[in-house]
């Protein structure tokens, strides 16, 4: 058995998310720094071992339009530096706008930290991985 992990990569955090066992659930679970990217990495790679992960669910933010903007590239640019995990691209359109809608309705305030908003949106990223795939 194993776990999924899923990153949103933005230009100053990582937010990260992972499943259970059963690759039912996403479950929030921290946000790092971007840079130094060698000990973003690092971090990325402990957390995946200490949690027997096996895929890592990457957020690609597309232009409404589909295409791949700047940021889009950046992720994937980023995520080929992960190594030893199958790494999967979801579209990750829009998930900042909900994940700050669903701490408002979970009453979290997360203006002093948008660290917060990161892992809600890796959870998003993962939900959509997960579901896509039962």
């Amino acid at each position: 058995m194993y776990k999924v992990m899923a990153l949103d990569i933005g230009t100053k955090r990582i937010g990260i998310a992972l499943s259970d066992y059963l690759l039912m659930l996403a479950n929030g679970h921290s946000y790092i720094a971007r840079n130094p990217e060698k000990n973003a990495l690092d971090a990325i790679n402990k957390i995946a071992k200490e949690n027997n992960v096996k895929k890592i669910v990457v957020g690609i933010p597309y232009n409404m339009d589909g295409t791949k903007g700047f940021q889009a590239e950046n992720c994937e640019e980023f995520a080929s530096k992960i190594k030893g995990y199958e790494i999967i691209y979801e579209d990750e359109r829009l998930t900042s706008d909900a994940a700050e809608e669903n701490l408002r309705n979970k009453k979290i305030d997360f203006r002093k930290d948008k660290g917060l908003v990161d892992v809600e949106s890796a959870c998003i990223i993962l939900e959509q991985y997960l579901s896509r795939t039962r």
